[in-house]
């Protein structure tokens, strides 16, 4: 079972996502702060990390950026707000997914493991793709600009799997949150929009004037045409 590091300073959450968890089967390790969260992923080595938006001290979201600048480890973000701007800060901070508090252990399980699936996914065909300056290599799962490999988080690596598989195609948004995040027709389309902006930073020269990744206005997002 997937090794699971929480970090969460409400104790009445922490005990509950903890019970729920260990039932079914995870090893987990809890933290009240963001300082002893950082400190444990180097100990406990998770596979994914459940963060808490709200935290005394170094917030979630700057957490989630230091992760970020080194790793690729799956994150899931609590919070207790599910439409407010905080939601769209830690998105685009790097989180792969939100769940608003309080959630049932069941709802934790199943985004848990749809985000695990997007670093699981079965190798494509061999080879190596090649558009402008990105080199996609769908059996190794990752990416290269220029020759310099890319650090995409899961939900980021999956979505551009996607779209460069199909050049051209429009997907709208709810396409994408059904196929990348696994959200039934109600799912919040910022995490679209909010892992698009990450992609764009880490692929495009200018992330303002896409080559790779274009808005397709008040529907989606297609890949292509290169300039």
């Amino acid at each position: 079972m997937p090794r699971v590091l929480l970090i969460e300073d409400d104790p009445s959450v922490r005990e509950g996502v903890e019970l729920g968890l260990r039932r079914r089967g995870h090893e987990l390790r809890s933290v009240e702060t963001g300082e002893e969260g950082l400190a444990a992923l180097g100990e406990f080595l998770p596979d994914l990390v459940l963060l808490d938006l709200m935290l005394p001290g170094m917030n979630g979201v700057q957490v989630c950026r230091l992760i970020r600048e080194t790793s690729q480890l799956p994150i899931i973000m609590l919070t207790a707000r599910g439409d407010d701007f905080d939601v769209v800060v830690g998105l685009e901070a790097g989180a792969d997914d939100y769940i608003v508090k309080p959630a049932r252990t069941e709802v934790i399980e199943a985004r848990i493991r749809a985000v695990l699936r997007r670093l699981a996914e079965p190798a494509g065909r061999g080879g190596i793709e090649f558009h402008g300056e990105l080199a996609v290599d769908r059996a190794g799962l990752s990416v290269a600009k220029a020759g310099q490999r890319l650090l995409l988080a899961p939900s980021e690596l999956k979505l551009l799997l996607h779209l460069s598989a199909s050049p051209e195609q429009v997907f709208s948004r709810q396409q994408l949150l059904e196929y990348v995040w696994e959200h039934s027709y109600h799912g919040d389309a910022r995490l679209v929009d909010a892992c698009v902006r990450r992609l764009r930073q880490k692929i495009e020269d200018v992330a303002g004037s896409p080559r790779y990744i274009q808005t397709v206005r008040g529907f989606g997002y297609r890949f292509g045409p290169l300039a």
